[in-house]
């Protein structure tokens, strides 16, 4: 073993047990928080929903892109190393200025996305449901275009989803552990999949084979989504590609929590209610979610 080898050896491992900042207008962002925590088990989270001004959807992106500045200043001044804007209207609002403002690396959930989807594709026909304002950024026909400029994208805006996504939660009523069962039980209704096909319909018949999940909360509703769609069309999770883009910048920097390490999971709210944020994110983070505060950003 030459001299070099033996150094390398004998280097100490580097871990930093900073944790990870993730936000959202709500709760859509737990299904990315979740993703986070299945793939990188070991790392600590600081989660806020800015439940107050939700949604972020019908807002301008100027004014969104003036609260990624807000939140991602306070998560910087809460020692997180890297964040994860868990919103696609405030990635496509926000992401660039918060990656040259903000000094820990920055990762939104429209390029991840679009990344997968331009890599599962086969016929080059890619749909794109999502709210208003992101579909109207354009953020997704680019950033897939970018990667294959021969790939035709068609959006729809699906305000209502976003509707829908909370009202199941809010109606599949017992333990948290037996959610994922009685969520599918509640989102396959006749009044819901009218809504789907309405939405859903017209992306189907331009012969799309992969369908981005543009918004955090419509992994929430993959089987009413799929229902529609039908199977040989690819759902890809943007929450689950952001999560896979966190793990290879971290590790990229050496910066992975070390294996040893008990994560902790803290959860800020600019809602007043406390109780529903507790009682309604720990359905979407999929675990009891214990400490929930409340914070003013105004």
């Amino acid at each position: 073993m030459d001299q070099d080898s033996t150094q390398l050896e004998d280097m100490p491992c580097v871990f930093d047990n900073a944790p990870i900042g993730v936000f959202d207008s709500g709760f859509g962002g737990l299904t990315v928080a979740r993703e986070i925590a299945k793939a990188l088990p070991h790392e600590s989270i600081v989660y806020v929903g800015d439940s107050a001004r939700c949604p972020y959807g019908p807002r301008s992106l100027d004014e969104v892109g003036g609260y990624v500045q807000q939140i991602g200043s306070w998560l910087v001044d809460h020692g997180v190393k890297l964040i994860v804007i868990a919103c696609n209207t405030a990635t496509a609002a926000g992401l660039a200025e918060a990656q040259r403002t903000f000094p820990v690396p920055v990762i939104g959930v429209v390029e991840p996305g679009a990344r997968a989807a331009a890599h599962a594709t086969k016929n080059r026909r890619v749909g794109v449901i999502a709210t208003k304002a992101t579909v109207e950024s354009d953020a997704y026909t680019k950033a897939i275009r970018h990667i294959d400029a021969g790939i035709t994208v068609f959006s729809t805006a699906t305000p209502r989803f976003v509707e829908i996504a909370e009202q199941g939660i809010r109606m599949a009523e017992g333990p948290i552990e037996n959610y994922t069962s009685l969520a599918s039980k509640v989102y396959i209704r006749p009044a819901f999949q009218e809504i789907a096909r309405e939405y859903l319909e017209p992306l189907r018949r331009c012969d799309i084979d992969t369908l981005v999940l543009g918004c955090t909360h419509f992994p929430l509703l993959k089987a009413l989504i799929g229902g529609v769609v039908g199977r040989e069309v690819t759902l890809i999770s943007s929450a689950k590609e952001a999560a896979r883009d966190v793990a290879e910048a971290l590790g990229r920097r050496n910066a992975l929590a070390g294996i040893d390490r008990e994560p902790r999971y803290d959860f800020f709210t600019t809602g007043e209610d406390i109780d529903e944020f507790r009682s309604f994110g720990s359905r979407v983070f999929r675990t009891p979610i214990d400490n929930v505060a409340h914070v003013d950003l105004s």
